[in-house]
């Protein structure tokens, strides 16, 4: 079986990994960031929503950035549709263990 199929077959899975790594690890991670004082939001669209609402800003911005990904991921093409969670993931944890270096620095 070819890596895309495998993919497929775990598509579940890598969303799971997507919520929980870039929906929770980020918002969380960067939570602690702020209240610590040792991080700040750098994201071009997140930073003013912060600034203006704090964390319920953040919190916003990842439920409707989920929900264009899920939704661009309905209307993709089995198997090459689990780029879409893969992406989400592999964004989610570089940024929950970017944000983890910064606040234990």
């Amino acid at each position: 079986m070819d890596l895309p199929s495998q993919l497929a077959d775990a598509e579940g899975t890598v969303w799971v990994v997507a919520v929980l790594a870039y929906g929770a690890g980020d918002t969380l991670t960067t939570w602690v960031g702020l209240r610590s004082g040792r991080g700040a939001e750098a994201g071009p669209l997140a930073a003013p929503l912060v600034e203006t609402y704090g964390i319920l800003g953040l919190v916003g911005l990842k439920v409707v950035t989920l929900a264009l990904f899920y939704l661009t991921w309905r209307v993709a093409r089995p198997p090459a549709r689990v780029a879409v969670p893969l992406a989400v993931a592999l964004v989610g944890v570089g940024v929950t263990a970017w944000n983890l270096a910064v606040v234990s620095a």
